[in-house]
């Protein structure tokens, strides 16, 4: 089902939350009017990320309300003073913020691509705050040495080639991020895409452009600042996970090996793993499918929760 972007766009507020370090974080969620009758999620999103890449979350019956924020200086949301002030650990911080500001006190958490990896160090460092672990695409941080999963290159072959990559693209990006301002983006870019390997078609092109759009809207050289930074921080030992957990793979995401996702759910205590013929981007391929996926969890997690009182 295909909605029109001034509906798609009604269906999310953005609120102003300030982080504990005096950055304005740009909030949102897909319950604006209070009408969705089930449980809170937070979603820690993909890097430079918004709500149009959740079709599935994007509905009034979709019974999941969802609170999430954009990263800092990407779509609204303020940069640091010091840009040396991002990555996992202010990562951390921002989400805690925003939880303190919707009320959200131990909610289950979903992650997709490196919002997994913030997920999981949240759930390390205060896990009094966390009630269970939603992966989609992502693994529990090291994110640059599960890329290129397919071609199953070694860990420290696929980090250094795609590190390497980040480094320049940061570098070069004032070149770039006007050229991406200009780009034309619609479905028919969106259906080029999905004929590259990176993405696979989508039901909703139209969703997908917006999803896009916004996404170019961050310049290039601050996108992979953030890349990079990210990489500054090890992985998660996940032997300090105590919650359920679900790993949801795509098994051609060239970003975020399925492979990977799968030894990292074999590690947790309380893991599953699901994996979906998909991309990277396999929430907007197979909405539907995946978000079926978040509603039997959370229902598994309300069981488990109420054997343990």
């Amino acid at each position: 089902m295909t909605l029109p972007r001034a509906v798609v766009e009604s269906t999310v507020a953005f609120r102003d939350v300030m982080s504990d370090d005096g950055t304005l974080l740009r909030a949102w969620t897909n319950d604006p009017d209070g009408v969705i009758d089930g449980p809170t999620v937070l979603l820690c999103n993909g890097l430079g990320t918004s709500p149009w890449n959740w079709p599935a979350l994007l509905h009034t019956d979709c019974g999941v309300r969802v609170v999430s924020w954009h990263h800092r200086g990407t779509s609204g949301s303020d940069r640091p003073l010091d840009p040396e002030q991002v990555g996992l650990d202010q990562f951390v911080e921002d989400a805690l913020s925003v939880m303190d500001h919707f009320g959200l006190e131990r909610p289950v958490v979903m992650g997709w691509s490196v919002g997994v990896a913030t997920m999981f160090e949240l759930a390390a460092a205060h896990p009094e705050r966390v009630g269970g672990l939603f992966a989609v695409a992502g693994v529990p941080g090291d994110t640059f040495s599960t890329t290129l999963g397919p071609l199953r290159m070694p860990r420290p072959a696929a980090r250094a080639v795609t590190l390497t990559a980040s480094r320049v693209l940061r570098v070069a990006g004032r070149l770039l991020t006007p050229l991406a301002a200009r780009l034309e983006v619609g479905p028919r870019l969106i259906d080029v895409l999905a004929h590259t390997g990176l993405m696979f078609k989508v039901p909703d092109p139209e969703l997908a452009a917006l999803a896009l759009q916004e996404f170019l809207s961050t310049p290039v050289e601050w996108y992979f600042h953030l890349a990079v930074r990210t990489s500054h921080h090890s992985r998660v030992s996940l032997r300090r996970i105590k919650v359920p957990c679900l790993f949801v793979a795509g098994t051609w995401d060239v970003l975020a090996g399925a492979r990977h996702m799968a030894a990292a759910a074999q590690q947790v205590r309380d893991g599953t793993y699901v994996e979906i013929r998909g991309s990277h981007f396999v929430q907007m391929e197979q909405p539907d499918l995946v978000h079926q996926l978040l509603v039997d969890f959370l229902r598994r997690v309300d069981v488990l929760r109420s054997v343990s009182r």
